[in-house]
């Protein structure tokens, strides 16, 4: 009789850690520059291994919801001025999308995903469970 509550209670307790994303990502809201965008990203490496590299593609929003710009980077990793992220170490990256003219409006949003996570030795984690992506908001 109590065999079934705590099956149940076993898959709950593993399903959320399962759940639980390895590389959290805090977005910080758009700030407008003439005819720059600069989006701030705070990471935190939840790995048990390092984060050798991550690249994320981060679309520009208008008010209406309509994409004003899109931009792909290495936001850890990468190259030599951005080094590898160490497990339990956080990091900070400024993304900049450049537009042709200046911004008409003042209420930009960003969507923020991960295309590839590489992690030490050249492993591949799985970008869509391994980030997760917490917007804050204004």
């Amino acid at each position: 009789m109590w065999r079934i509550p705590s099956i149940f209670l076993a898959v709950v307790l593993f399903c959320q850690f399962q759940a639980s994303a390895q590389l959290a990502v805090t977005v910080s809201p758009v700030k407008e520059t003439g005819s720059k965008a600069v989006i701030p990203l705070a990471m935190k490496n939840n790995f048990a291994e390092e984060v050798e590299s991550a690249r994320a593609v981060v679309f520009l929003l208008d008010d209406q919801g309509k994409v004003i710009g899109q931009s792909t980077k290495w936001v850890i990793g990468g190259t030599k001025e951005r080094p590898p992220l160490e497990p339990a170490k956080e990091a900070t990256y400024n993304f900049v999308i450049a537009a042709s003219q200046p911004f008409t409006t003042t209420n930009l949003t960003a969507k923020v995903t991960f295309s590839r996570v590489v992690l030490a030795g050249g492993k591949l984690a799985a970008a869509s469970t391994a980030v997760s992506v917490t917007l804050v908001t204004k």
